[in-house]
């Protein structure tokens, strides 16, 4: 292919990856949001919600790679051809953008992990707490208040 034969290419090429770079960038307001939602244990709908809305915005860029996998795969196949082209260098630098844009919500998945493992580790530490301090309440109230049943058997026996 000629280099004006790729032109159109280069532009439908370009115009995915805008698209793309606006849908990681929705994507990486909802990784933030769902980064703060897991701090909060009591309102775990919300990071749901989160989830959910990931779910559908990772379908569309997984269905829209799948159609410009092609697109890509013939321009890299010719990238010595087309180096010399602004219109190339452009969309270069949009793909690095779009790898940056993918790092930070990797990046911040992984705090939402942390948050979330570190939240769980609370709650079960605050489980055993209220456990322990249950059993503890217990055996005070035995010692407290002891039992009136158990004389008054004897004193019938008796």
């Amino acid at each position: 292919m000629t280099t004006s034969e790729f032109a159109p290419l280069l532009v439908q090429y370009r115009a995915a990856l805008e698209a793309q770079i606006t849908l990681l960038h929705h994507l990486l307001e909802l990784a933030a949001r769902g980064r703060s939602q897991a701090h909060i244990a009591d309102r775990p709908s919300d990071l749901h919600d989160v989830i959910d809305e990931r779910e559908q915005l990772m379908g569309t860029l997984v269905s829209l790679e799948s159609e410009i996998q092609p697109i890509r795969n013939r321009i890299a196949g010719a990238r010595n051809q087309l180096s010399h082209l602004a219109e190339f260098r452009e969309i270069v630098e949009l793909h690095r953008q779009a790898v940056a844009l993918v790092e930070e919500v990797v990046r911040t998945d992984d705090q939402s992990r942390v948050a979330l493992r570190d939240a769980e580790l609370a709650r079960r530490a605050t489980a055993e707490s209220l456990e322990k301090g249950e059993s503890t309440i217990a055996a005070y109230r035995r010692i407290v208040m002891p039992s009136v049943t158990g004389a008054a058997l004897v004193n019938r026996k008796g």
